[in-house]
């Protein structure tokens, strides 16, 4: 298994410079085709009846300035990649809502960058439910950048969250291109304190070892007591070794119509310090 398509993507956030960056680095060290999609949302429209005698000319001109917008995005992220030398590389404006645009383009790519949603910005709520939604409803892993800090390197060292569930399975399959290049690869199962003792626990550990072994990943086990949340385990023990890649199942459930991210996952979303590779 190799990636040969990535999937990037644009906007005219401030942090799209940083995560395009990131996304051509990936793109040369792994020798394969960059997508960079542009979805221009969709318009607000106002719904008094005093503005909707004016409805025609607000949607025109509010439409004419999404696609201007995403335009220039793509636009931009074409020069930077020549720039970079990257020279196998696409740009797409979308006509369409953002989560679905890159769900949609995600299916036909391998694996797909997104960006923290910043508390700090005025689209804080909008662009976390786009990160959460891309997770849920996309096929394909998603590696997400934190908002803050720079990345000059992504999965020198690694560390594996694992807890033997379908989703960690899955995610450590969907890295195996990135697990194979990484230098160190640690892979950690937590036990939660007054959590009845697992005896199978470590021979599922070696199971998975020896299964890395055979996919080229040389890789250590461990399993881990913690007094505290597992999500904070994770980000506290990446600290300790500098990793700057983990990789881990995305959790979620079905809330009445709609589905919505576990608790721990949404935590590690929300606090994360280094770049994670979630896959549900």
């Amino acid at each position: 298994m190799t990636y040969r398509s990535l999937l990037v993507h644009l906007d005219q956030d401030p942090l799209c410079a940083a995560r395009s960056q990131a996304a051509m680095r990936l793109a040369r060290a792994l020798d394969c085709h960059l997508v960079g999609v542009a979805p221009t949302g969709l318009i607000d429209l106002p719904t008094s009846a005093h503005a909707a005698a004016s409805l025609a000319d607000f949607a025109a001109l509010a439409w004419d300035t999404l696609r201007d917008q995403a335009e220039r995005a793509t636009d931009r992220f074409r020069d930077e990649c020549r720039a970079a030398g990257v020279t196998s590389c696409e740009a797409v404006v979308d006509e369409s809502a953002q989560a679905p645009s890159l769900v949609r383009h995600a299916h036909c790519s391998d694996l797909t960058l997104l960006t923290q949603a910043d508390p700090a910005s005025a689209g804080y709520r909008s662009a976390r439910d786009v990160v959460e939604q891309v997770l849920l409803y996309s096929a394909r892993p998603t590696l997400i950048l934190p908002y803050a800090g720079r990345f000059e390197s992504i999965g020198t060292k690694v560390m594996v969250a694992w807890d033997d569930s379908r989703e960690s399975a899955r995610a450590v399959s969907d890295a195996l291109p990135l697990l194979r290049l990484a230098e160190q690869v640690l892979v950690v199962s937590w036990n939660e304190a007054g959590a009845i003792d697992d005896k199978t626990l470590r021979p599922r550990l070696e199971a998975l070892h020896r299964w890395l072994m055979w996919q080229g990943v040389s890789a250590e086990v461990r399993v881990e007591s913690t007094g505290i949340g597992i999500a904070q385990a994770m980000l506290s023990r990446a600290a300790d070794l500098s990793t700057d890649l983990i990789v881990m199942g995305a959790y979620g459930h079905a809330r009445w119509t709609e589905r919505v991210l576990g608790g721990a996952t949404r935590g590690l979303l929300a606090s994360m310090t280094v770049p994670v590779l979630m896959s549900h």
